[in-house]
């Protein structure tokens, strides 16, 4: 166990280069001082690992250590390959030559195992969502502020808003997620994420970016997620749906979607929670096919949006005719 441990320590720290006593005691599930003793070992060994003492220490790994993929089993090998790097989305952030480099050795040494069918040949991942392009703004100097670990200053539109709001940022760094690119950082203390294709401009300060101890781009990220999923969901929209787009709300709606019922005479009764009450204009592009039936202010806005539609989309002959009345 202690040296399988070891060496999950290692992958660890390959991947985030320092971690505190603490997040390593929790994920192993030991105490701190085991930890220490491991890096007492793993140093002793010859890997250049090492423990900051201090209020805001944390184990430290060599960055000009680097992973032997020789090290690698076989299926492991395989599974990178397979997953492969998208270099059109590392491109945005000027990483494009180096992911080509790395998927081509990765492909090279994938392909020196032996095996009936290379995983890769049966297996493929696409990151990218239906009917979606990836943004195509370069993102190289805010991925090169949060490696250098400079404060921003952004223009920042949010999602509806005419007009933008400015920010001061201590980035942690950029995160895709689906065909999207997120800047992740801390705003006066507190985690915020923002959609990189609604930044109109930035600045990179001199300031020396102030991270809260501890946290890094991946826990701050696993906030932001458990916040978005979790958050503001104060209204709870049932409606009557047609079975037969259901697949198409689970789609669409994603974790919103909170309860279907068993369908019934070719319709479903589904719950969709919701910050506000205006966020049910989402549920205007089922069209026909879904009715709300309560809280009674969502009914009332889906007609009142309904009713603004059939207004802005009267025929031609119909609004002549009203143009000719006395």
């Amino acid at each position: 166990m202690k040296a399988s441990r070891l060496l999950s320590i290692v992958l660890l720290l390959q991947a985030h280069e320092r971690m505190t006593t603490r997040q390593l005691a929790a994920r192993f599930e030991v105490s701190q001082r085991t930890i220490l003793r491991d890096v007492d070992a793993l140093s002793a060994a010859g890997v250049p690992v090492h423990a900051e003492r201090g209020r805001n220490g944390a184990i430290v790994l060599d960055r000009r250590a680097r992973l032997d993929l020789s090290r690698l089993e076989p299926a492991e090998l395989q599974l990178l390959a397979a997953l492969g790097l998208d270099t059109g989305r590392l491109e945005q952030v000027g990483l494009g030559d180096v992911g080509a480099r790395a998927r081509d050795k990765l492909d090279a040494a994938a392909r020196r195992v032996p095996a009936p069918t290379q995983l890769a040949e049966v297996l493929l991942i696409d990151p990218l969502g239906w009917f979606t392009d990836s943004p195509g703004s370069d993102l190289a100097d805010l991925l090169t502020a949060a490696r250098d670990r400079r404060r921003l200053t952004i223009r920042y539109r949010h999602s509806g808003r005419p007009t933008s709001h400015s920010y001061v940022v201590d980035p942690y760094g950029l995160a895709g997620k689906g065909s999207s690119w997120y800047l992740v950082g801390d705003v006066e203390g507190r985690p915020r994420m923002f959609n990189a294709s609604r930044i109109e401009s930035y600045d990179v300060l001199d300031d020396t970016a102030r991270w809260r101890p501890g946290e890094t781009l991946q826990s701050v990220w696993s906030v932001l997620l458990q916040q978005f999923s979790t958050d503001g969901a104060r209204v709870e929209v049932q409606a009557r749906l047609r079975a037969s787009r259901l697949d198409l709300a689970r789609r669409i709606l994603g974790t919103r979607l909170v309860r279907a019922s068993t369908p019934h005479h070719g319709w479903v009764v589904i719950t969709v929670a919701y910050p506000e009450v205006e966020s049910v204009r989402q549920l205007l592009q089922f069209g026909d096919h879904i009715q709300v039936l309560d809280p009674p202010e969502a009914v009332q806005r889906i007609h009142d949006l309904a009713t603004d539609l059939s207004q802005a989309h009267r025929p031609a002959a119909s609004i002549c005719a009203d143009a000719q009345r006395p």
